[in-house]
């Protein structure tokens, strides 16, 4: 299973971390070992400034490669929420000296995945979520504001990486990231349905 993650897929979100407006996806990694395993989130001992990023995850159903984009919608069924949790320190160091993100985005427990759902009951060119933290929302986010849709990400990725089924995509997050600390609790709702419930430790 590969975890392929899109950055700066929202302008507003780009806009605040001070990165241009990209005019293709961009891309990133991480392993099957970041799956959080159960609810709780360690914050890792080589970061002191590790960030929430809400986002929808498609699970490929059927895989490809060269995936045309008015075919790409045949290869998932199914959508859920996941957050990508950042090193955003770390993230920092790295970019500053033109090295990979890795180690700040794909290290053990950065990517929780939520329960996922047909496709066919939202509507995915509208669809609204969003993440609370101690019961205050923090994102807000709906696909309508995407820079590339689903199938434009499906149809690009699979130019460079044969998907295969069970792999994921985090489709990018909206404006409204920030630091976890030790005891928060973070909740992320699709659309009215709570399907992630974190707790930070």
């Amino acid at each position: 299973m590969k975890i392929i993650c899109i950055g700066r897929n929202y302008s507003e979100h780009a806009k605040e971390l001070g990165n241009e407006v990209p005019e293709n996806p961009v891309i990133f990694m991480k392993p099957d070992t970041a799956v959080l395993k159960g609810n709780d989130f360690y914050i890792p001992e080589f970061s002191s400034d590790v960030h929430y990023e809400l986002e929808v995850v498609l699970k490929i159903s059927k895989g490809g490669k060269y995936i045309q984009k008015d075919t790409a919608h045949k290869h998932y069924e199914e959508i859920g929420l996941g957050i990508d949790f950042t090193a955003r320190d770390l993230q920092s160091q790295l970019k500053s000296k033109g090295l990979p993100w890795e180690l700040a985005k794909g290290f053990d427990g950065s990517a929780v995945v939520g329960n996922f759902f047909k496709k066919e009951n939202y509507d995915l060119q509208h669809l609204q979520f969003s993440l609370l933290k101690n019961k205050e929302e923090v994102q807000d986010g709906n696909t309508k504001d995407m820079l590339f849709s689903f199938d434009d990400i499906i149809a690009f990725v699979s130019q460079y990486f044969t998907l295969r089924v069970g792999d994921l995509i985090f489709t990018g997050t909206p404006q409204g990231v920030g630091r976890v600390e030790e005891n928060d609790v973070l909740e992320g709702f699709l659309e009215d349905e709570k399907i992630i419930d974190i707790r930070i430790l």
